[in-house]
């Protein structure tokens, strides 16, 4: 098997890895696959090689990544039970430290590794790889495998694929090369199954989702001249529908497949008092660096932030950025 990158440099994970006693994987709150994806693909491989090892993370494994083998041993919540038997913490696709959701006593005395695809990541870690050239953190973790000598198992295999398939948004996006292809070869070959990955992301709407996308969409509008598109979800569209956040994914890319939209904005609420903004970008417009002005980040193509304050305000805190960015 091929690295996707070859020359990125893993000898201090590897060597932190290799003296760690115990070890927790943990990644962002509210986790999608790439995150968890990820996680379960090293959870797998590092038990392969001996290690104590657990996953936890503040949120539940969502419901589409249920799938995988692995996503049972999740833990979740501010309490880690096992923190006593850890001296080393991975954060796997996180961009900021505080996105992780952890009380400050879960950091102290471990080793902490950060490895991230996040242009924004502001290398937080004791020992980091960060690198926004790869498409998915998913990617970075089959090199990490590669660098540390572990055969991909079907399980494996299965995980990196999912976090591929999803933050590819189904190698629809600039960064998917003939190198995504031909990983994406390299763990069909191994065991990932794209028909059952797909049916699980795809494939598996409840109707609650589908009544909140309705309700969505008719929230739509565009702006500035049809070159931005705004759509967002509120509490009471949860509570009517009985969805929840999992249901919002993929909802912001009704709009960025609206001929003539340069930036997509989907806003939902994140938890009280504070809403979840985020951003899509096309046609060379910087989404990324547009959400660090609000004190957000994320790729170039697809950013975010958090803000406080009523829906109304929010919006009308962010639409005089995202005019200024289409003001060409």
């Amino acid at each position: 098997m091929k690295a996707m990158i070859a020359t990125t440099d893993w000898s201090l994970v590897a060597k932190a890895l290799g003296d760690a006693k115990g070890i927790v994987l943990v990644t962002h709150k509210n986790p999608d696959s790439d995150g968890i994806g990820s996680q379960i693909a090293l959870f797998h491989a590092l038990k392969a090689i001996g290690k104590k090892v657990w996953i936890h993370n503040l949120h539940p494994v969502p419901r589409i990544c249920r799938y995988l083998d692995g996503a049972e041993k999740a833990g979740m919540g501010e309490v880690f039970v096992h923190l006593g038997a850890v001296d080393t913490i991975v954060s796997l696709d996180c961009g900021a430290k505080y996105r992780l959701g952890m009380p400050d006593s879960f950091f102290e005395g471990k080793t902490l590794i950060n490895i991230d695809h996040h242009a924004s990541n502001n290398s937080f870690g004791q020992v980091n790889v960060v690198n926004a050239t790869y498409c998915a953190t998913g990617a970075m973790v089959f090199d990490l495998l590669l660098s540390l000598g572990i055969a991909l198992t079907p399980a494996m295999a299965a995980a990196i694929y999912v976090a591929l398939l999803t933050d590819t948004a189904s190698f629809r996006l600039s960064t998917v090369t003939a190198d995504v292809f031909h990983l994406a070869a390299a763990l069909v070959e191994a065991g990932a199954e794209p028909a059952v990955a797909s049916k699980a992301v795809y494939g598996s709407n409840s109707h609650e989702r589908l009544k909140l996308l309705k309700m969505s969409l008719d929230t739509l509008q565009l702006n500035d001249k049809n070159r931005s598109a705004w759509l967002h979800v509120t509490e009471d569209m949860y509570v009517s529908t009985a969805a929840d956040t999992e249901d919002t994914e993929g909802f912001i890319d009704y709009g960025r497949a609206i001929t003539g939209v340069k930036i997509t904005v989907f806003i939902r609420p994140e938890y009280e008092g504070h809403w979840k903004v985020s951003f899509r970008g096309v046609n060379g417009i910087d989404v990324g660096k547009l959400a660090s002005e609000l004190h957000g980040g994320g790729h170039r193509y697809a950013a975010g932030c958090t803000l406080a304050g009523t829906l109304a305000e929010v919006t009308e805190k962010v639409r005089p950025l995202v005019s200024s960015y289409l003001k060409n």
